[in-house]
């Protein structure tokens, strides 16, 4: 199985949903970094379950653990490794997925690909693997004190955030449970769910990141663009469904003379459709991308699907799941997009003297 994340910089992750335990190896971390536990273990709380009305109510402390790489608070630039233990395991809400297959999951794929799956809350296609990327991503944004990485909630549904990243104030995202820094839209985002949990079901939406103060000149300008590998990580996020940064898709529509970004006298531009990225490299004005996200696959009432042996049988989702992944998805986002920063910044230490 495929399982680093990074070129330089390596994550390199293990665990199940329902396993002991998560945990990763970080890899080519530098040495001398005075690491913040406090600042890690908050972006941990972020993703953790149970925090509100509207996500799972799983019930796990999600408490990072460092077994290596760090001593007396600063890295070694030896491998980093680290553990967050599973607390609130509920396996046998899972029973009844032994021989058959959730419609739109990992379930089916999986046991053609291994010929064996754990069908415990889905094993390694769980979510809750997410929680190994943002210790990791915690830890590479203390590498990049400088850049200010804000993830939002932009869209629920058919309910969308209709001001631009620019016009928001981006320090009240965490002020609603939905992680939507406009008001108006959050309280509109979160009755949506909640009606949608109720009646058992799930229901997608779109995050927007937004990255400022990144230097010019990260990303490798062939098969390591710095939007390639943006996209790459946020794509491997579960439920992830389609990634577009700067002008997007919008960006088709326009001529050439009104897409292109004029340059100012000190090498900023006026407009910025390219979205912080030329040819591959950061140009030093704002990243920005959206990234799309499916509705859950598991939902609280009867589907037909198939067993193991092809039969037609009628599957229904049981225990403690998120009616909605985008709130939770928000520290994942933002721990992603700094780990491949950091990546990109260090690999840039090798290219010229």
């Amino acid at each position: 199985m495929s399982n680093q994340l990074g070129n330089l910089l390596t994550l390199n992750t293990f665990g199940e949903s329902h396993g002991l335990a998560y945990g990763g190896i970080i890899t080519n971390f530098p040495a001398g970094l005075e690491v913040n536990m406090e600042a890690i273990q908050h972006e941990l709380d972020r993703r953790k379950p149970g925090q509100s009305a509207i996500v799972t109510q799983r019930k796990e402390s999600d408490t990072v653990k460092f077994l290596s790489g760090i001593f007396e608070g600063k890295t070694t630039g030896t491998p980093i490794g680290f553990i967050i233990e599973n607390e609130n395991q509920k396996s046998k809400d899972y029973d009844h997925l032994a021989q058959a297959y959730r419609p739109s999951h990992a379930d089916y794929t999986y046991d053609q690909k291994f010929g064996f799956r754990d069908h415990r809350g889905g094993g390694k296609s769980s979510a809750r693997e997410t929680i190994n990327w943002v210790a990791a991503g915690a830890l590479a944004k203390q590498l990049l004190p400088s850049v200010e990485i804000k993830a939002y909630v932009s869209s629920v549904g058919n309910i969308f955030c209709e001001k631009e990243y620019h016009e928001l104030d981006l320090t009240k995202i965490n002020d609603t449970i939905v992680r939507c820094p406009d008001a108006d839209t959050a309280e509109a985002m979160i009755a949506k769910i909640k009606e949608i949990k109720k009646q058992g079901n799930t229901i997608g939406g779109t995050i927007t990141c937004v990255i400022k103060n990144v230097p010019v000149g990260l990303g490798e300008p062939i098969f390591g663009k710095l939007q390639a590998e943006l996209a790459k990580a946020m794509l491997n996020i579960n439920a992830c469904k389609g990634f577009e940064y700067g002008s997007g898709f919008e960006g088709a529509k326009m001529l050439g003379s009104e897409h292109n970004d004029l340059f100012n006298p000190d090498g900023t531009t006026q407009t910025n459709r390219s979205g912080g990225i030329q040819g591959g490299i950061s140009n030093g004005m704002d990243i920005y991308f959206k990234i799309a996200f499916k509705p859950v696959a598991t939902i609280l009432r009867p589907q037909e699907s198939i067993n193991k042996e092809g039969e037609l049988v009628t599957v229904e989702g049981k225990g403690r799941h998120d009616p909605c992944v985008l709130p939770r998805a928000i520290p994942v986002v933002e721990a992603l997009s700094a780990f491949v920063l950091a990546d990109m910044m260090l690999l840039n230490k090798t290219r010229k003297l």
